[in-house]
């Protein structure tokens, strides 16, 4: 792969290969794939840390600023729907009370999401619309903007429901839903494998933010390690959430217009003459 790339950089777009230490669950590019190809945007935070939308958007400018100066391209490749926008559209992303998110948060925590997400249809119908009920992080968020801004969460940007003309050229891979559902199930277990457990026990010897611990798969082994549940149990419920995120990422990315889509039938990666032969001359 590295030699198809010449001189394409691969700038990362996930919102938890940012974390240092946070490795065999995100499945992070090793040391060996790093050193066949430049790649961006990885380890940029302590788990301790909420990283935000703002500040992963301004590190990727800045990535691509370093790119351009080398006279290469920035290939960006991964699926945290909200950070493609983000640097994408250059999204305005609005500020942050702390005060008014602890207090959200306080709430949550002692009675649930569900008077959040009520509020949050009440005051910002189109951002309700979009954050499942039980996303305690992102309600939290979208309420903390619409009450400190005074601004719906969903006005900020061009908005989420608008497709300007980019200066990316945009793809997706599509893989038939029993496949998707097959390769999360034995990513999970390669992961397990690789020593998955024994990363979230080193993870949680030390402070962890909630944005941190609700990363898919480390949330249910943390679970694990406090006792509540089995490892096998974790596995189970890791897999029903992942295949749970899957079916939203895919509706989140289907409704951009200028997404080109290629289609394989088991193996993502037999689209990639495809993809470097038509997206990156």
């Amino acid at each position: 792969m590295a030699a198809q790339l010449g001189d394409v950089e691969l700038v990362t777009v996930d919102s938890m290969q940012v974390y240092r230490g946070m490795d065999v669950g995100t499945a992070k590019p090793s040391a060996t794939e790093r050193a066949e190809a430049p790649h961006h945007l990885l380890d940029l935070a302590d788990p301790s840390e909420d990283f935000s939308v703002a500040r992963f958007q301004a590190a990727a400018h800045e990535a691509f600023g370093a790119i351009e100066a080398r006279g290469h391209r920035a290939l960006l490749v991964g699926g945290t729907g909200l950070y493609v926008r983000a640097v994408v559209d250059r999204l305005t992303v609005p500020g942050e009370w702390p005060d008014l998110r602890a207090e959200l948060d306080a709430e949550a925590a002692a009675t649930g999401t569900e008077g959040l997400h009520r509020r949050l249809a009440a005051a910002d119908p189109p951002a309700a619309a979009r954050i499942d009920p039980s996303n305690r992080r992102r309600l939290v968020r979208a309420l903390e903007v619409t009450l400190g801004s005074g601004r719906p969460f969903s006005s900020f940007g061009p908005g989420l429901d608008v497709y300007p003309a980019a200066r990316f050229r945009m793809a997706g891979v599509w893989l038939p839903r029993a496949v998707v559902a097959a390769r999360i199930e034995a990513r999970y277990e390669r992961q397990l494998a690789a020593g998955f457990v024994e990363e979230v026990r080193a993870l949680a010897r030390r402070p962890l933010s909630r944005t941190a611990r609700q990363a898919l798969g480390y949330r249910e082994l943390l679970a694990h390690l406090d006792g509540r549940v089995s490892v096998e149990e974790a596995m189970i419920a890791a897999v029903r959430r992942t295949r749970e995120f899957a079916r939203r990422q895919r509706m989140w990315f289907r409704r951009d217009p200028r997404i080109t889509w290629m289609g394989a039938e088991s193996e993502p990666f037999a689209v990639l003459p495809a993809l470097l032969g038509n997206w990156t001359r």
